[in-house]
């Protein structure tokens, strides 16, 4: 899960994982209370197909020009659970990996490493800064480059087999040169695969800019969407994510939806104007406003702890303790809870 507000659903990982650390040591206090454990961190492995790279990205793409190849940067972090998720099902065992090998060079850098990477012939820097020049803020994050060394595309967050796809296809026929991602989505999912779900928690309101009183979640769906049944069935449906939710007000736009509407920051407009104006190419996806601004979003899969995490960080608005960052307050959370001797898994496998 995590624009210009940071929204990588890992990015608070490496403290999660010193926490075994400091429960040893607490545990030499007198009369300690047992340490809970943080669970789910993964270890990350790649096929053996993904590129050595010497970390010269102009030669790397120039390399796959000429073989008629687009390259792929895998942003990654180390424990990330979602980065072993992507690898393993949409690389390693993904029905089309015979496709992506045909079509494109993958290659894994650590958002949080220091080896040096040759970005363009004259500029080179360190992983966790190439990370920062593509305004990296959710691991894993992959970035589309062409035979230009120009990115043309990007995913950021654990996508389904389907949804990645699609995105695969974008870049491999270039659709990139005519048309936007949303634009080739939207064609492509032409026919209907969802029909909208019935919550008793979403509100129908026009007007956005009515709700200033409490924090806004905006879930964005259409009828093209593969994921919302699996998020009305999971996380919607949870009891802890309901009683988080009785502290914002949701409200669902469709994203293909021509219907007047007024956006939070009081700007007429439409449903589908309003998720092209925000950059969203992912349904479902959650944007969090509060006080007619954006405070962070939720565009990607999530396991429960940082989906509930994160709806909690504007539900009660700890971002006015923790502005950087919801994952600043969501490592806060964590340490608290393993302190008080209870576990934490950060993934729902």
């Amino acid at each position: 899960m995590l624009g210009t507000t940071p929204r990588s659903p890992t990015r608070g990982l490496p403290l999660w994982l010193l926490l075994s650390a400091l429960g040893a040591s607490l545990a030499l206090a007198d009369d300690p209370i047992p340490t809970g454990e943080v669970t789910g961190a993964k270890s990350l492995s790649h096929p053996s197909w993904f590129k050595e790279s010497f970390l010269d990205l102009a030669e790397d793409v120039s390399e796959a020009a000429d073989a008629d190849k687009h390259v792929i940067l895998v942003m990654e972090m180390n424990g990330c659970p979602y980065c072993y998720k992507l690898v393993q099902e949409n690389f390693a065992t993904a029905p089309y990996r015979d496709f992506i090998q045909e079509h494109f060079d993958v290659i894994a850098l650590n958002t949080k490493g220091d080896r040096e990477v040759a970005v363009t012939e004259d500029m080179s820097m360190s992983e966790k800064e190439v990370a920062d020049l593509y305004q990296v803020r959710f691991t894993p994050t992959l970035i589309f480059l062409d035979e230009s060394n120009r990115p043309v595309a990007r995913v950021s967050g654990y996508r389904n087999l389907d949804d990645f796809k699609v995105v695969l296809d974008y870049v491999q026929e270039r659709a990139y040169r005519e048309q936007s991602l949303n634009d080739y989505a939207a064609a492509k999912r032409a026919a209907a695969v969802y029909s909208f779900r019935d919550h008793p928690q979403i509100q129908a309101i026009d007007d956005l800019t009515s709700l200033s009183d409490r924090p806004l979640a905006v879930l964005f769906e259409d009828v093209g969407c593969v994921a919302c049944d699996a998020l009305h069935d999971g996380h919607l449906a949870d009891p802890e994510v309901r009683a988080i939710l009785n502290n914002l007000t949701l409200v669902r736009l469709d994203t293909r939806s021509e219907a007047p509407i007024v956006d939070p920051m009081g700007n007429p407009t439409t449903p589908k104007a309003f998720a092209e104006s925000l950059g969203i190419q992912y349904r479902p996806s959650i944007v969090l406003f509060d006080r007619g601004r954006e405070i962070t979003r939720i565009e990607s899969m999530l396991y429960r702890y940082h989906f509930g995490g994160i709806l909690d960080y504007v539900a009660g608005r700890h971002y006015e303790r923790y502005p950087n960052s919801p994952f600043d307050y969501i490592d806060v959370k964590t340490a608290e809870l393993t302190a008080a001797g209870k576990d934490v898994a950060i993934a729902d496998e």
